[in-house]
């Protein structure tokens, strides 16, 4: 399955089709067949469903599957023949059986770049509201002890190259509070005073346009409103849950902060509903167009 468009005058997007359970083969054919593909461009999916395999039921084969497809996936773009990659959803708990050691396909792709799992940055993005994470797949209570002012800083520098790759020129950069009512000036935490608002001095001294910390009850609200450009959150639920409620169907997850371009859709395989042709493939469509915006913005440098 694959859309080619005059062979080897166009950058090449590669895209993995995640378990092939799920509704990772469906929503990337619904994509490819949308008229909103970008042009420009030359599609190649890596991987194919394999035959006998049942939909809507994630299996050792499914999760090699994927696997295979990821490390095909990088293995072409260090050759040079990918200019991105797109990546379908996948199934922690079977690829965690076949011996996949990582929490998830950012911290993969950042051991493929020999980068620390630290330098990736997980950013969520949709018209209606962006969310960069200092965490991604961790439990609440190391998600907070590994937060560091260092981290807060980096997530927030890449979110604003991101952004300004976006043509976003000075974008506004919220940093959400972790506790509640932002700690009330250390009533109920001190990793306000301690973490957040060390990170946010230095991040004004050189001239980013960053604020905060604010209460995240109220901060989501007014970052939907077009008053920030990005938020900053502290752990990956802060920013998830209004993200999805906002943006559910059309999000974007792309990393930051490693030389590789990679989104994928901000969903999971949805094997309930994997075969029945009721996916809804717009997120894909998104995460296809984002991926070949920022080729463009890396070929304008």
């Amino acid at each position: 399955m694959s859309r080619l468009s005059n062979p080897g005058r166009h950058p090449v997007i590669g895209i993995t089709l995640g378990d092939t359970a799920g509704v990772g083969p469906e929503v990337v054919k619904k994509a490819l067949r949308d008229p909103h593909l970008p042009r420009g461009f030359r599609y190649e999916v890596i991987g194919a469903p394999a035959k006998k395999i049942k939909p809507g039921h994630s299996t050792r084969v499914t999760a090699h599957m994927a696997w295979h497809a990821l490390e095909n996936a990088f293995s072409r773009w260090q050759r040079g023949e990918l200019a991105a990659i797109v990546t379908g959803p996948v199934q922690k708990e079977t690829l965690t059986q076949v011996g996949f050691r990582y929490p998830g396909q950012t911290e993969f792709f950042a051991d493929r770049c020999q980068a620390k799992t630290t330098d990736a940055v997980m950013v969520l993005t949709d018209p209606k509201l962006t969310v960069a994470l200092c965490s991604t797949h961790l439990s609440l209570r190391s998600a907070l002890r590994t937060l560091t002012v260092d981290k807060v800083r980096h997530v927030a520098e890449q979110t604003v190259r991101f952004l300004r790759k976006l043509g976003i020129p000075q974008p506004k950069i919220a940093i959400a509070g972790i506790n509640p009512h932002a700690g009330e000036n250390g009533l109920f935490g001190d990793e306000e005073k301690r973490i957040l608002r060390p990170a946010i001095t230095a991040l004004q001294k050189k001239h980013f346009a960053v604020s905060g910390p604010y209460p995240p009850d109220t901060l989501f609200y007014h970052a939907s409103q077009k008053k920030f450009n990005a938020v900053v959150c502290a752990y990956h639920d802060q920013g998830l849950i209004p993200f999805k409620m906002l943006a559910f169907t059309t999000g974007v997850n792309v990393t930051l902060g490693l030389p590789i371009i990679r989104t994928s859709p901000d969903h999971g395989t949805a094997l309930e509903i994997a075969g029945k042709n009721h996916a809804d493939h717009r997120s894909m469509l998104a995460a296809i167009q984002l991926a070949c915006k920022l080729v463009k913005a890396s070929r304008r440098k």
